[in-house]
């Protein structure tokens, strides 16, 4: 992660945005320094494993505050957006919110659509947190949210299956390619990439694209980084993994998991596929479904010429407080519990990543619970030259361009190089629009 915070310089540039359809309220609940007895609704996304510690810790939190009720909601993260946006828009938003990185740019641009959190530090203490840290959330000169934890999507794999294939992890582009064939003899494939909306197909080839060019696929700014040439060369590469039988295509994938998101299908239970790409801080739904210590981290993978960069960073989750919550000081108390309470953090341990916050990643440290296989994958992923992910790059719109050229593809409906101009254009287009 040596490029971590090189992109803050550039942060500014996101604020400049104008408040593309976010109607700002011109009044808001002050803090009143006081906890007053109250319910406030939490929401978040996540797997199995995120839910259950999630749950436990606001247990915890209502034994130690009676008085103040928390009503959970929670779900999976296809459709997660669109829910939560609707509810912002219509004044119903929850008191607490888990966000996701783009949320700032699309409903906060001015700054204005979520809580100050600066004015709540008599309840949240920030001091535990970099700055750098910190800068990821605000907006406008605004701290509209707070980071929980930082997080790449890394390779994780089946040794069962690895081991019945008589293969060893691939260290290299070529190696997993050359894994596609000796794998189908038995059945499997090294890998699975989908095109939902976590779009891990694109993101994957994207990642390929980068450690060759040296170019990011969309810069901190909001420009489009890649040329035509890149698109058509991340297009080909996705084809490649095709042809070559390591995923499968997405009419396959179709016919055997349907909707089902892949640590729900039969396919990667059974072993049939055995690699994900996924976050360190989402990877435990993942290890939830097999048999203890069969998941396990692999390398981040490289070309023959050693060259290892490309590979992406964010903050995995973001905590922000309505706008329109009637109890600032108590959303701000029950925000800084999730992020830093000692007690808290052993309940939670890395569902949501190694935390950054210095208290709560102590808590973890002596309790003995940074282990596992997201915090191998974040050891092996803190020793590149990482790029931060613009943004930009996570709007829902963007994915679907992206997810719509891999379709595409996939099915044979187009070449790669009419994709590439297509998705080279559209997303040019998209991205301007959003600037204005």
């Amino acid at each position: 992660m040596k490029r971590f915070f090189v992109y803050l310089a550039a942060i500014g540039c996101i604020t400049a945005l104008s408040a593309c359809g976010r109607v700002s309220s011109d009044s808001f609940t002050p803090p009143d320094g006081s906890l007053d007895k109250c319910t406030l609704r939490f929401s978040w996304w996540g797997g199995d494993d995120r839910h259950e510690a999630t749950l436990a810790a606001i247990k915890l939190w209502e034994q130690e505050h009676p008085d103040i009720t928390i009503t959970p909601e929670y779900g999976g993260w296809d459709g997660w957006t669109e829910k939560v946006s609707s509810q912002i828009s219509g004044g119903t938003a929850p008191d607490v919110m888990q966000i996701n990185y783009d949320w700032l740019v699309s409903l906060s641009p001015d700054g204005d659509g979520f809580y100050d959190l600066g004015l709540l530090t008599d309840r949240l203490d920030l001091s535990v947190f970099d700055d750098e840290v910190l800068s990821f959330g605000r907006m406008n000169g605004k701290l509209n949210a707070v980071t929980v934890s930082v997080s790449g999507r890394g390779l994780f794999y089946n040794s069962d299956t690895f081991s019945r294939c008589g293969v060893a992890y691939p260290e290299t582009w070529q190696e997993l390619i050359a894994l596609g064939s000796r794998m189908n003899e038995n059945g499997c494939y090294p890998l699975d990439l989908d095109i939902q909306s976590g779009g891990t197909a694109w993101y994957l080839a994207v990642v390929y694209v980068q450690q060759q060019t040296g170019r990011e696929f969309v810069t901190m700014d909001g420009g489009l980084g890649f040329t035509e040439d890149d698109i058509r060369m991340a297009l080909d590469f996705y084809k490649e993994l095709e042809v070559n039988h390591v995923i499968r295509t997405v009419r396959e994938r179709s016919d055997d998991d349907g909707n089902s998101a892949l640590y729900q299908s039969p396919s990667f239970i059974d072993g049939r596929v055995g690699g994900i790409l996924e976050w360190g801080s989402s990877v435990g739904k993942y290890d939830m479904v097999l048999p203890e210590g069969v998941l396990e981290a692999g390398a981040f993978l490289h070309g023959d010429d050693g060259k290892e960069g490309g590979w992406m960073i964010k903050p995995s989750v973001l905590y922000a407080v309505s706008k329109d919550t009637e109890y600032p000081d108590e959303a701000a108390a029950f925000m800084d519990f999730m992020l830093s309470d000692p007690e808290c953090a052993a309940v939670l341990g890395t569902s949501r990543g190694i935390p950054v916050s210095y208290r709560a990643e102590e808590a973890l440290e002596a309790s003995g619970l940074l282990s596992g296989i997201a915090c191998d994958s974040d050891e092996l992923l803190s020793e590149l030259d990482t790029v931060t992910i613009s943004p930009y790059m996570e709007l829902p719109r963007v994915k679907e361009l992206c997810n719509s050229a891999i379709e595409k593809i996939s099915y044979g409906r187009s070449d790669t190089a009419d994709a590439a101009k297509e998705l080279y254009t559209s997303v040019e287009e998209y991205l301007k629009k959003v600037k204005k």
